[in-house]
Order: structure tokens, then C-alpha cells, then sequence
């Protein structure tokens, strides 16, 4: 059966030219990209992405981080992976939150870092389960922008909507 997992290349990542080294190692799952974009990152969809640690001291840090603040580069590369056992498999592949616990081999292990503050620098976050990829991918994509159907959509008209377009 096949599922889909989030997967945010953050902004230490793109700011160590790491995208084409992790890609590549994501290339190992045999997993397909079903959705990709780079996205700038507002202060509410990291309040959103990470409310389930709001109550952390290092929220704010966190926030902070996943913005591109503390690295001037506001953005993140995310994708959606599709295939068996995708969650699984690209979660092995990134290895432990905590770079210094992660198998030298993963991502984590490779390129992460702590920094002298405490902060994990873990260049990419991946869904955790179903549940939260779910909440995950319908919070950074739109349903037009992912090439399969991963849940159940509708149509809808929407008036008055101000959109941004070509000159």
C-alpha cells in the first residue's frame, strides 16, 4: 500500500548547498515526488507546522529557525514522497531528530549539527506518522499542486479571492 510523507529541506540545508546531497540520498527509497515547491515560510504556517511544541522553551527558536532566520535564507524545499512504506523508509533514511544520536550514515548523521545554543540544525524534517503527514502536506500543499490524489478533495467556488498574477 502506498502512503505519502512531508519532507521540508530547511533552511540550514539550502544554505550549505546540501538539496542535490539530500536528494539523493532520498533517491534511495525508490520513492516518487508527487509534489515539490520552495516556500517562503510565514510566521503562521511555522505556528501551524509546529504547534504540537508550542509548549517547548524553544519554540520561539524553533519558529525562528524553520523561517530561515538564523540562517538568511527565508525558505524551505518541500516535497511529497509517494510509495510503500514512505514514512518509514525516509525516516530511516534521515535518521535521529538529534543529529548527534543519529547513525553517521542518515542525513542527520552527515550534515546536522547542535549548534552552541542547543539548537538542532538537522538540515530536513519528515512526517512522523500518517496522521501527521496527512496534516502536514494539507497544511503546505494545495491539492492542485501534487500530481496524484492522496485524499478525498472538492470543488468549490471561491469569489472575491485576490490573487497574485502576471502582469
Amino acid at each position: 500500500m502506498n502512503e505519502q510523507v512531508l519532507v521540508l529541506i530547511k533552511p540550514d540545508g539550502l544554505k550549505k548547498s546540501l538539496t542535490g546531497n539530500i536528494l539523493t540520498r532520498l533517491s534511495e527509497t525508490k520513492l516518487e515526488i508527487v509534489a515539490c515547491k520552495i516556500v517562503r515560510v510565514s510566521k503562521e504556517l511555522a505556528i501551524e507546522h509546529y504547534k504540537h511544541m508550542q509548549d517547548k522553551p524553544f519554540f520561539e527558536e524553533l519558529i525562528k529557525y524553520i523561517q530561515g532566520e538564523m540562517h538568511d535564507r527565508k525558505k524551505v524545499m518541500a516535497m511529497v514522497y509517494w510509495g510503500p512504506n514512505a514514512i518509514q523508509k525516509v525516516r530511516q533514511l534521515a535518521g535521529s531528530t538529534n543529529p548527534e544520536e543519529a547513525e553517521s550514515t542518515s542525513i542527520r548523521g552527515s550534515f546536522g549539527r547542535i549548534t552552541t545554543k542547543g539548537l538542532y540544525e538537522n538540515v530536513l524534517h519528515a512526517s512522523t506518522n500518517e496522521t501527521e503527514a496527512e496534516r502536514e502536506i494539507k497544511l503546505w500543499f494545495d491539492p492542485v499542486e501534487i500530481i496524484v490524489d492522496l485524499y478525498p478533495t472538492k470543488i468549490v467556488t471561491v469569489e472575491k479571492e485576490k490573487k497574485k498574477v502576471w502582469a
